[in-house]
């Protein structure tokens, strides 16, 4: 006898084979943002010189980080409305044309923009990626097929600096300058990843008549880019200067106003706010707004810490962070498979903040003398952490939305981590360097007592060992100290130059620094943990988002859609009793009866405690109907 299960194109699942397939297309698409970002890194010194601005690199980051973040929301809504295929494909067309501008700039400036045009397309890569997933892919088996993503976001922060650091060591390719080929190698990728997702990707999509919210998209840009503005470049200005403030209020206004209109958009709206009276997702966004901040700054930090500190290169760094990636990896793999067994999520963000935190106390405690492999032990713990955390937050608010709306609620969990991560680099980074003269001097101050350091400062052999040794040492003995080495902040390569000895006390003072900014984490993490402790224990559905919404289409053409999950108890009787009514109707008919010759077939809501003036509402002859 024939088989008579049904098909994925009937049932709306597809099987393993063509998840895996759409995934790898999806992959290829992420690996370009997350390669660029690690890539660009490492490379920026080398670009800024070969371009004449150093002082202008930070324009560089900021405007890459601009579009890319207010971009986010808008593709996820738009995709909502109009599919997600087409807005992915534009998203790595945006991207390799970004990728090419990038090769043919003169200046800094120019540079800036053309990475800007790169955001723009950045934005929909990663908020997109996931949200397909949770099209295609039951929520309970999602955090699985996640775990590819991070395995192409953790290969990437590996390979990223190793591919920057060889193609800036290099003056020129083939006629182009070395540091070009950084940006011109997202061409291949991005054609492979277009034609990859050409090919795999076929959804199923439902259209729905819905308006764009052009007021909310103007009003999140005139409010984000003023204050992501302001936070990139606060710590130049000035934080009280007339320009911080300038951002600072145009940037609020513009919030005020995006509120404003997202509240008369209702579910046009680019984020609608009845969202926020959902408690699963109020705490999955801001669990993910507090942890992304504790996240990025000590991500920044770490790398930060093993090249000055421990004077590794961004090549050898990169490898350095590998314990990280892998811990990353595990807890990822590992927490995917319990939530797909046991439908649960909650204890694994717990789990995850609760270790972030422990790990950025402990690394608090660090010192300049402290042993690597003790750094790196911690860096795994942390990469657990993260690995736990980063899937369950977004799984939580995609399954505390209706179907449809998936890109909407992906695109804002990004939205917000990376809000939350800008914010802390930008506060963590402000910390960081007003502290360091401080703690430089104190570190100076110190050492002219330790004998070992007075004994270097005589001997000839240091004052030999570099120009830079020997011009400190006169320094010293003239009394100016380390007021002669300038500004270390903006330019740290003096401590390479250096003796060992000499550089030690600087190595100290940018220790203590980074300490700082590890225990700021650690509170920002604990504060997640407080924050994650109220996440309802929500239990992950078996059926996916391309799933439920084919149901949902059977079930409007048969004239009743599902009721919400804040419907009365009223309300969920009487949607029984007519899905009831309509099932018995059509079995009814298909005997060759008619509908009107049904008996009222709502005498059983008498003992269901249903308002008496609705029975009868749904016969086709009661005038109530008419």
């Amino acid at each position: 006898m024939a088989s008579t299960s049904p098909t994925p194109a009937a049932t709306g699942e597809l099987s393993h084979k063509q998840i895996v397939t759409i995934i790898l297309g999806l992959m290829a698409g992420m690996f370009l943002a997350a390669l660029d970002q690690n890539v660009v890194g490492t490379a920026i010194k080398t670009i800024a010189d070969d371009l004449h601005g150093l002082d202008q690199q930070v324009w560089v980051t900021t405007a890459y980080l601009i579009t890319s973040t207010i971009s986010t929301p808008i593709y996820g809504k738009l995709s909502d409305i109009y599919g997600r295929k087409r807005f992915y494909l534009s998203a790595i067309t945006i991207f390799v044309a970004g990728s090419l501008l990038c090769t043919i700039p003169q200046t800094m400036y120019q540079l800036a923009a053309a990475r800007a045009v790169q955001g723009l397309g950045a934005g929909g890569l990663m908020s997109l990626a996931l949200a397909i997933i949770g099209d295609v892919v039951p929520p309970r088996e999602r955090a699985k097929y996640q775990g590819y993503f991070l395995a192409v976001f953790g290969t990437s922060s590996v390979i990223g600096p190793v591919l920057g650091g060889f193609f800036a060591e290099r003056e020129s390719i083939l006629g182009l300058a070395g540091w070009r080929w950084i940006f011109f190698m997202n061409v291949p990728i991005g054609l492979i990843a277009f034609a990859a997702v050409m090919a795999t990707l076929h959804l199923n999509h439902t259209p729905r008549k819905a308006r764009i919210d052009w007021a909310g998209a103007t009003t999140i840009i005139i409010g984000l880019v003023p204050l992501l503005l302001v936070a990139e470049q606060g710590r130049t200005w000035g934080w009280t200067s007339a320009a911080s403030l300038t951002c600072f209020a145009v940037g609020l206004a513009g919030i005020a106003a995006f509120v404003w209109s997202e509240s008369r958009a209702g579910d046009d709206a680019l984020i609608p706010l009845r969202i926020f009276r959902n408690r699963t997702i109020v705490i999955a966004l801001t669990g993910g707004f507090v942890i992304g901040a504790g996240m990025f700054g000590g991500m920044m930090t770490i790398p930060l810490y093993l090249q000055i500190v421990h004077g590794s290169t961004p090549m050898v760094s990169g490898f350095q962070m590998l314990p990280m990636v892998v811990g990353m990896m595990l807890a990822s793999i590992v927490s995917g498979q319990l939530m797909s067994r046991t439908g649960k999520i909650k204890m694994f963000p717990l789990i995850g903040v609760t270790l972030m935190t422990a790990v950025l106390f402990a690394l608090s405690r660090i010192t300049a003398d402290s042993s690597l492999v003790w750094v790196m032990t911690l860096m795994f713990f942390f990469g657990l952490g993260l690995g736990n955390t980063m899937q369950p937050l977004t799984l939580a608010v995609q399954a505390a939305v209706e179907p449809r709306e998936m890109g909407m609620a992906t695109s804002s969990a990004t939205f917000f981590r990376q809000i939350g991560g800008t914010l802390g680099v930008a506060i963590f980074l402000s910390v960081l360097f007003n502290s360091l003269a401080d703690r430089i001097a104190d570190a100076f101050t110190a050492a002219a007592s330790d004998p070992t350091f007075v004994a270097a400062l005589r001997d000839p052999a240091v004052s030999a060992y570099s120009p830079q040794s020997a011009a400190f040492v006169r320094s010293v003995a003239s009394g100016q100290g380390a007021g002669s080495l300038g500004n270390i902040g903006n330019d740290s390569s003096v401590i390479n130059a250096l003796h060992p000895a000499l550089a030690h006390p600087i190595k100290v003072g940018f220790s203590e620094s980074m300490d700082l900014v590890f225990f700021l984490g650690a509170i920002v993490c604990g504060i997640g943990v407080v924050v994650l402790a109220f996440l309802p224990d929500l239990t992950l559905s078996s059926q996916s988002a391309q799933a439920a919404m084919a149901a949902q289409q059977a079930q409007s053409e048969r004239g009743l859609l599902p009721l919400g999950e804040d419907a009365s108890e009223s309300d969920k009787r009487l949607h029984d009793s007519l899905e009831k009514f309509l099932l018995d109707a059509a079995a009814f008919e298909s005997g060759g009866h008619t509908f009107d010759e049904l008996q009222d077939t709502w005498d059983h809501l008498d003992t269901a405690g249903l308002d008496p003036h609705r029975r009868g509402r749904h016969r086709a002859s009661d005038p109530a109907t008419r």
